[in-house]
């Protein structure tokens, strides 16, 4: 599984719209810069956030750990019991 570009496009471009885009639709005020800044620092963390969550999907380093009970259980759930004969 390795990374598509499709998704990486379409969320920059949503969080660029959202930082670079939106700031100029600020309403008038005495906090309208704030409001800027507010706009461009969470489409900068959201942006950065989904892509490290994107990316450690790519090659997750570690797995579920089970012990011996639980996956007989599992199996024995999922109509795959496990011979203790053959193990």
């Amino acid at each position: 599984m390795g990374a598509s570009i499709v998704p990486i496009i379409v969320f920059t471009v949503l969080w660029g719209v959202v930082g670079i885009v939106c700031p100029f639709f600020a309403p008038k005020g005495p906090n309208r810069g704030i409001i800027q800044v507010v706009l461009m620092l969470t489409a900068a963390t959201c942006w950065l956030f989904w892509l490290c969550a994107y990316m450690a999907q790519m090659n997750p380093l570690v797995g579920p750990r089970l012990n011996n009970e639980t996956l007989i259980w599992i199996s024995y759930t999922w109509g795959n019991p496990i011979n203790k004969t053959k193990v």
